[in-house]
């Protein structure tokens, strides 16, 4: 009996992942993140058929399965749904929250906490099956802690507040050619603040030299363990995993974190998109 054309679809704030599953043939797209918070039904099915569907090529899944930032209730999760039933119509759609991604990428069926540091960041307790615990999100005003939007907001202080050294403004300046005014009217007036915050994260891979950076990236991923990881007794005794640009980029700080807490870390992953094609494979 021939497979079942899947794809799965790993959707963060900034960008959407695409993998479409044929027998044993893969295909990766890619296009903008598509968040309910931001898009509404109709855009989110207008950039499915203008940016997913000419790279597709005529392909038509049977199955979609939609990991997405913001998926995380049921009026989202049926708007998203809604959306891409109407693109295609004959497939079977299941939606779930991008950490259910993470844990399924980053777990398989084994139990674990999981965590994602991207655009923004949260974490779970997964059980192998079902994620059993989830300490809140708060978004990037009021938390996303060790995300790319709450590093890229500690870079902005820095700089507006005067706190970097000659040197340092001297490297934010020559890189990236802002004032205070186009600053505070990103930020404040225009769509997306927090994709505009993580576009600084850059920054500090490329700055690593400099201790005011250093102190941003352990303190902001600090943060992180403070108020998530430390908020599962299931830390000191399963393994911690963590996916994302930032966990990616500044994996030797985690290892650092866990060495000293005496966690536990697991894998770190720069996306969930191929743990998620292994998962459900096996389905």
């Amino acid at each position: 009996m021939p497979s079942k054309v899947k794809l799965v679809a790993d959707s963060g704030s900034t960008k959407t992942e695409w993998r479409l599953m044929s027998g044993k043939d893969r295909s990766t797209f890619h296009s903008q993140g598509m968040s309910p918070y931001f898009m509404d039904g109709l855009q989110i099915e207008e950039t499915v058929r203008t940016e997913l569907l000419p790279q597709m090529a005529g392909a038509v899944p049977e199955e979609v399965f939609f990991y997405g930032t913001g998926c995380g209730n049921e009026q989202n999760v049926a708007m998203v749904k809604a959306s891409l039933q109407k693109v295609w119509p004959g497939a079977g759609i299941t939606v779930h929250h991008d950490l259910m991604a993470a844990a399924r990428a980053l777990c398989g069926r084994e139990p674990g906490v999981a965590s994602i540091l991207g655009t923004g960041s949260n974490s779970c307790y997964y059980d192998g099956t079902t994620i059993v615990k989830n300490n809140p999100g708060l978004g990037f005003i009021l938390g996303d802690e060790g995300s790319g939007a709450f590093l890229g907001k500690k870079i902005v202080q820095y700089y507006l507040y005067q706190t970097f050294d000659d040197e340092m403004r001297f490297r934010f300046e020559e890189k990236f050619k802002v004032n205070k005014d186009q600053i505070l009217e990103n930020v404040y007036r225009k769509p997306l603040p927090n994709r505009y915050l993580a576009s600084f994260t850059p920054f500090l891979s490329e700055n690593r030299d400099h201790y005011m950076i250093e102190n941003i990236l352990e303190d902001g991923l600090n943060e992180f363990f403070f108020n998530h990881i430390y908020k599962y007794s299931e830390s000191w005794t399963v393994p911690l995993h963590f996916t994302g640009s930032v966990a990616w980029h500044f994996r030797d700080i985690l290892e650092e974190l866990c060495h000293l807490y005496e966690l536990q870390l697991g894998n770190v992953l720069k996306n969930p998109m191929d743990g998620l094609t292994e998962f459900h494979e096996e389905e």
